[in-house]
């Protein structure tokens, strides 16, 4: 059961207390306390965890400073919708809004390799009008003797780069808790010129102790992908591991699943599954084309496939690509053969802002045929 506070009761109100206390009384129940900042206000959520089915909603909701009760319907208690569309849903992070209403393109580089190929890409970016894109410095690798990135060696001045090309947020991949201090750390020295979205690759999502580690952190926002051997609960209960740790700032991400059933592509496809997170949770929802497709093969009308998986994506409603380019694929040190050409920006902006004006012009259609049913 979820008990939403007023936007006036904060933690210093008389009304605060008096709900809080009455709450942690309750035999039998915890209460877990969690802050939810939307993009205009920030809201007090108390998860009541325990035996809730003899708990009134009519007495709870009568508390001082109690907004509404939630009876939680499914798995996902903090992330979860439970058929309440009223609660907040996505986040601000650093000046961009992440929800499931907007769209943002990160496009970058898997991995950072040179800090020349790191300005191409972000001076290409801010002349597209461009605030968002990613670059790995951690890479978990499935051979040990590939390259696993530089690490924090190369943290200085592909954050200084992203300030001086007015970067926001930057898709960063982390594989241990000592990577997210690293980030800190080198965010500090160089004076917070950008922004970290930190990511949680599918190998690690089932990492449990590194989930509760960097659920545990507040300064980040976490992009979680999905486990490409694990079912979509499975990947959705391990978002909720970071939300249960006290940062709900989560968006999930669709980069297909492994099974031979997708060749020739490197995975299977599972963009469809969109609306259903839409549907499900709270969360934005990202697709990664790159590593779906994981090639640069096209078809006879000319058009990339993963620029078509992209565009699956997007029209199904997703409010996030992840997306690989490189100044000069043939000399990248990961996924090189999947990586996007310079003079396919342009291109790749184009379609996928043709996309979502579809997408935005399906809603109105289905808003008009909903109106009609009434």
């Amino acid at each position: 059961m979820i008990v939403i506070l007023d936007s006036n009761a904060t933690e210093n109100s008389k009304e605060y207390q008096q709900a809080l206390d009455y709450l942690s009384r309750l035999p039998g129940i915890a209460a877990r306390v969690h802050k939810v900042q939307g993009a205009q206000q920030t809201l007090t959520e108390i998860y009541l965890i325990g035996d809730t089915k003899t708990l009134s909603i009519e007495d709870l909701h009568a508390l001082p400073g109690v907004e509404r009760v939630i009876r939680i319907s499914e798995e996902y208690r903090i992330l979860g919708r439970h058929r309440d569309e009223q609660r907040i849903s996505g986040f601000e992070y650093n000046g961009v809004k992440f929800s499931q209403d907007n769209l943002n393109i990160f496009a970058g580089l898997c991995a950072v390799d040179t800090p020349e190929h790191v300005e191409i890409m972000l001076k290409a970016l801010h002349e597209r009008g461009q605030i968002c894109t990613r670059m790995g410095a951690y890479k978990p690798r499935t051979n040990p003797y590939s390259f696993q990135g530089h690490g924090k060696s190369c943290l200085p001045y592909v954050f200084e780069l992203a300030g001086r090309y007015g970067i926001k947020v930057i898709a960063m991949e982390v594989t241990h808790e000592s990577h997210v201090a690293e980030i800190h750390e080198c965010l500090e020295q160089t004076g917070q010129p950008t922004g970290v979205m930190l990511q949680i690759g599918t190998r690690n999502t089932q990492n449990f102790e590194l989930l509760k580690a960097v659920g545990r952190q507040q300064e980040f926002p976490v992009l979680l992908k999905r486990g490409f051997g694990i079912t979509l609960n499975e990947s959705l209960n391990a978002a909720e591991y970071l939300a249960s740790e006290g940062n709900s700032r989560v968006v999930f991400c669709l980069r297909g699943v492994k099974t031979n059933m997708g060749d020739p592509h490197r995975n299977l496809v599972d963009f469809s599954h969109v609306p259903v997170l839409k549907r499900l949770t709270r969360m934005p929802v990202c697709v990664d084309p790159s590593h779906s497709v994981g090639t640069r093969e096209n078809s006879p009308d000319g058009i990339l496939d993963l620029m078509h998986t992209a565009v699956q994506g997007i029209i199904a409603g997703a409010n996030m690509v992840l997306v690989d380019f490189h100044p000069e694929p043939a000399k990248a040190l990961v996924d090189g053969p999947q990586a996007m050409l310079m003079s396919e920006l342009d291109w790749f902006l184009e379609d996928i802002a043709l996309a979502w004006q579809c997408y935005q012009q399906r809603q109105k259609l289905a808003e008009q045929h909903q109106y009609g049913r009434l």
